[in-house]
C-alpha cells in the first residue's frame, strides 16, 4: 500500500488508478470494514490525524478531482460524506523519498512522465498535506532505489 504524500497530478495512469484502489482499501481500515492492513505503516499519519475518517475522505477526494482532470471515471459515492479536515504535516524529506521513489518507477513504465518529471526542483504535496522541514518519515520503508536517486539528486 502506498499512499502518496505528492500531488497525485505526478502519476502516471498505472498509478493514479493504484492510488485510488489503495486509497479505497486504506478507508475501509479507518472505518473498521476490514481486518487486514490494520497496522500499515502509511496509516499512521491518517490515524493521528484529528478525524481519520474525515482525513481520508479528503484525501480521496483530491485523488479523484486528478482523475475528473483526465476525464477517468472513479466512483466518488464510495467516499462517505464527510466535513473538512486539518492539513496533515509531512516532511520535506518524505516529499523528495516518495518524489524519487515515483521516478525509479516511471522509468520503466512510463519514460516520457519521467523525462517530463526528472528535473523538477519544487514538488507539490497531495492537498491533503502540509511540508514541514525533517527527513524521511520514520513511519517509511525504506526502498534502496529510491534512496539511491535521492542521494544523487538533491
Amino acid at each position: 500500500m502506498r499512499l502518496w504524500s505528492i500531488h497525485p497530478g505526478y502519476l502516471d495512469s498505472k498509478g493514479l488508478v493504484a492510488l485510488w484502489r489503495e486509497g479505497l482499501l486504506a478507508q475501509n481500515v479507518l472505518l473498521g470494514k476490514t481486518n487486514g492492513y490494520k497496522n500499515h505503516p502509511q496509516l499512521i499519519r491518517f490515524k493521528d490525524a484529528d478525524n481519520s475518517k474525515t482525513a481520508i475522505g479528503s484525501y480521496l477526494r483530491s485523488v479523484a478531482d486528478e482523475a475528473d482532470k483526465r476525464d477517468y471515471k472513479f466512483n466518488r459515492e464510495k467516499i462517505p460524506k464527510s466535513g473538512e479536515c486539518s492539513l496533515i504535516k509531512v516532511s520535506e524529506g518524505q516529499i523528495k523519498y516518495e518524489f524519487k521513489h515515483l521516478l525509479s518507477k516511471l522509468k520503466l513504465r512510463d519514460p516520457s512522465r519521467y523525462q517530463e518529471l526528472k528535473s523538477l526542483e519544487k514538488i507539490k504535496t497531495h492537498p491533503l498535506f502540509t511540508e514541514v522541514d525533517g527527513g524521511i518519515e520514520e513511519w517509511e520503508v525504506v526502498h534502496q532505489t529510491a534512496t539511491n536517486i535521492l542521494d544523487s539528486h538533491f
